[in-house]
């Protein structure tokens, strides 16, 4: 799993780039705000079944974030990803709460 820097991540999502972003944060957190197109997949028991059925391609990029670079669910939803077999998964290790500073907007 390789960090991905905002930039990165706005570049290939302004680039139509073909990338699942999706927030690990429980529905309560997503529904307040989460990054443009992301799909909510919590991290927690039922987090294999759900990812595969949310990105069913395991060739296909994935950027994985959570609340912030002290938040622990994004690196280890990805590492659990890379275990189930993703290959190209991202964490934007800084989260919601760098997009927020950067006054991007989030989606409710």
């Amino acid at each position: 799993m390789q960090a991905i820097s905002r930039e990165e991540l706005r570049g290939k999502l302004d680039n139509s780039h073909e990338v699942a972003v999706v927030e690990v944060l429980g529905s309560d957190q997503y529904e307040k705000g989460h990054l443009p197109g992301a799909l909510n997949v919590p991290l927690g028991e039922q987090f294999d079944d759900a990812i595969q059925q949310a990105v069913p391609d395991k060739e296909q990029e994935v950027v994985v974030y959570c609340a912030n670079e002290n938040c622990l669910a994004s690196p280890k939803a990805g590492h659990r990803m890379e275990e189930l077999g993703y290959r190209h998964v991202y964490d934007y290790e800084k989260g919601k709460a760098d997009w927020q500073q950067a006054e991007l907007p989030l989606v409710q």
